[in-house]
């Protein structure tokens, strides 16, 4: 959870940390030369290109040597005690699997393989999809004596990088788009189901889950949904997964059941959305099915990406 900075005599009103900083800059009178001028006399030096970044928003301080120089700016600035670090949110993700910000598809270009699908998405209220970063996921597929896929059960954690996240955007698509209803989505408790939006054309269906209530920044929470076919699906081959944003964790199985198991199966992933890379075929790794009849695939900082399973049958 993120705190406010409320002091009026801080002249910064309500704002989280960089707007804080900025204004208190401002207010000061201070170019950033000259207060890291005087953090450097108090031993705690900082550069201007990292004052910058804080006041930006890009960066935050988060390694014990920038609190403490923190803690001075603070006084620097004629601010009270506490008044900017107390703004500060979790330490952000670090790591390879973090791409720098906006380097990524948005959700409308992600699923958009044959039509252009961004007016049809407006309908569902996207705006949180770029502040929840994807901690985890696990994503499994069942495959009935038929060998035809019977539903996804999907658990993921996301964490809230902005106050106000209020749902999660989940779509699944047909691999042979047809006739018949499209799958249902059943969530587990608390969650509620919002806004669904059917494409039949496109064999896609898109739904807002929404949350028990409002996320705070850095809060995190769990969503748990299983997609349901309505009806009776050609045989099966594949499952696959979209990631458009970098997750940190995710893990794919598909479960076969133990009258009809496949012959073999491959895991894959691609090195970008298009269903058709310029490189040719994903590289594959072969999978062995264990006792309970079932593979899995772990991705680790994977994104934007499709990550899947398929299979032969005998």
């Amino acid at each position: 959870m993120t705190s406010r900075l409320e002091d009026p005599a801080s002249g910064t009103g309500a704002m989280p940390f960089h707007e804080a900083l900025r204004a208190a800059i401002a207010a000061s009178g201070l170019s950033l030369d000259r207060i890291q001028d005087r953090l450097s006399r108090r031993g705690t030096p900082v550069a201007p290109a990292t004052l910058s970044s804080w006041q930006s928003g890009r960066y935050q301080p988060e390694r014990q040597r920038s609190l403490a120089a923190l803690a001075v700016l603070e006084d620097v600035l004629r601010l009270p005690p506490g008044a900017l670090t107390g703004l500060l949110g979790p330490p952000r993700p670090r790591g390879r699997w973090l791409p720098p910000d906006g380097h990524h598809p948005d959700l409308a270009r992600a699923w958009s393989d044959h039509h252009d699908l961004t007016a049809a998405l407006g309908a569902l209220d996207t705006r949180w999809d770029d502040s929840l970063t994807r901690l985890s996921c696990h994503n499994r597929v069942d495959v009935d004596a038929d060998r035809r896929v019977r539903s996804l059960t999907s658990r993921r954690v996301l964490r809230a990088e902005a106050d106000g996240a209020d749902r999660w955007i989940a779509v699944y698509r047909l691999d042979t788009p047809g006739p018949g209803p499209l799958p249902r989505f059943r969530l587990a408790a608390p969650a509620r189901l919002g806004t669904v939006l059917e494409m039949p054309e496109e064999g896609l269906v898109a739904a807002e889950l929404l949350f028990d209530s409002p996320l705070s920044r850095g809060e995190t929470v769990i969503v748990d949904y299983t997609v349901e076919h309505r009806d009776q699906r050609p045989y099966s081959q594949r499952a696959e997964t979209t990631i458009h944003v970098p997750m940190r964790e995710h893990l794919l199985e598909v479960r076969f059941a133990k009258e009809c198991l496949p012959r073999t199966c491959y895991s894959f992933r691609t090195n970008g959305l298009d269903h058709r890379p310029r490189t040719g075929r994903p590289r594959e790794h072969r999978l062995r099915v264990d006792a309970s009849g079932s593979v899995h695939a772990v991705a680790l900082g994977a994104g934007p990406c499709r990550v899947g399973i398929r299979w032969v049958w005998g």
